[in-house]
């Protein structure tokens, strides 16, 4: 249902400069995304890790408890370390992670929205303890002329919410931590419903129950409650490993149309739609029964993490929806579709 721009992907490695002359770049991906004034802006993640690495050594970068960015070396071989999976680090006997690169926002800017001009300065660093690992896929939601920006702190705490504003995407004002960890995933309406800010978010329980999104309504942005849940996990198929919000709900005449991401039990990520009510943002009406956009492109089936789409922003001017995601946890890509095409694919639902 989507087309694929063809200059794919759009924002590359290569194309960003380290944040430490002594990293190298190995994920641009997972942007939130809005239009200021006659620009789109990207805040792209960033992830980089130590340039050299000796045979057999893994070097995995954090912030000590000070903020000082420090390095742990890991060997491949020992024992007590389960390196398999290329992103992190499982101690086997203390159950601590480590993850194998550190993570950063970087603000990329386009006239088209297809050619990007990126910083060469980071935008937000980590900078608390609560960050130490890393802050990653922001999410940007406009509500009246500030830009609310929230991101997944990680941290051997644990994988957390904050939340920073912004009005001119030059000075910054953060807020902490807004859901605790483990909860991620979290994407906030552009204005208030039945008088309280919205949200979608994204628990994580370590003993019972799925990886579902839910619903939170708060006074302030700060405070979150009224949880509700929203849209589970299946039993098998394409949604059977978890679901999470993905880009912030987006206003339309049938209701508010959200694009989630889904994995299976073999994390191979794809891209869902849900619509719901003006007034009842819990209440799902419509829904994709099939993905409507699945990693099939080399750039999508290969890379870092491979066969990954994952969204966390998309612009929509004048019917048009275009969604920057990311490929493969390695690069940005760009996926366009009228809105009333994906919102006429939907399946009609009383509930569910």
């Amino acid at each position: 249902m989507f087309i694929r721009n063809p200059r794919n992907p759009l924002i590359r490695p290569q194309d960003v400069k380290p944040s430490h002359p002594d990293f190298e770049i190995i994920g641009t991906f997972n942007a939130g995304a809005t239009s200021y004034g006659d620009h789109v802006i990207l805040l792209v993640r960033v992830a980089e890790r130590p340039t050299y690495s000796p045979n057999g050594v893994l070097r995995c970068p954090h912030l000590t408890h000070e903020g000082e960015l420090t390095i742990t070396e890991i060997r491949r071989d020992d024992p007590n370390y389960d390196t398999s999976d290329p992103r992190k680090v499982e101690n086997r006997r203390m159950g601590e992670l480590l993850l194998t690169s550190i993570s950063h926002l970087r603000l990329a800017r386009s006239q088209d929205g297809v050619h990007f001009a990126v910083d060469e300065r980071p935008w937000l660093f980590p900078s608390t303890p609560d960050e130490g690992f890393g802050i990653e896929d922001a999410r940007i939601t406009q509500i009246g002329d500030v830009y609310c920006i929230n991101y997944t702190a990680v941290s051997r705490y644990g994988v957390a919410t904050a939340l920073v504003t912004t009005r001119d995407f030059v000075t910054i004002e953060r807020h902490g931590i807004i859901f605790p960890p483990a909860n991620r995933d979290v994407t906030i309406f552009p204005e208030r419903i039945n008088g309280l800010y919205v949200c979608y978010h994204r628990p994580m329980p370590a003993m019972f129950g799925g990886y579902n999104i839910w619903l939170a309504t708060s006074p302030d942005l700060k405070h979150w409650g009224q949880h509700k849940l929203v849209l589970e996990a299946k039993l098998d198929g394409w949604e059977s490993g978890r679901v999470g919000s993905g880009v912030p709900p987006l206003y339309t005449e049938g209701g508010w149309l959200s694009i989630y991401h889904a994995a299976d039990r073999q994390d191979r990520y794809c891209l869902g739609a849900f619509l719901t009510p003006h007034d009842q943002p819990e209440r799902i009406i419509a829904y994709s029964q099939q993905p409507i956009l699945s990693p099939e492109s080399s750039y999508e089936t290969q890379g870092f993490f491979p066969n990954v789409v994952f969204a966390c922003g998309a612009v929509s001017k004048d019917n048009l929806l275009r969604v920057y995601y990311g490929a493969a946890d390695e690069s940005i890509a760009l996926a366009e579709i009228p809105i009333n095409t994906l919102i006429d694919q939907l399946t009609p639902v009383a509930s569910r």
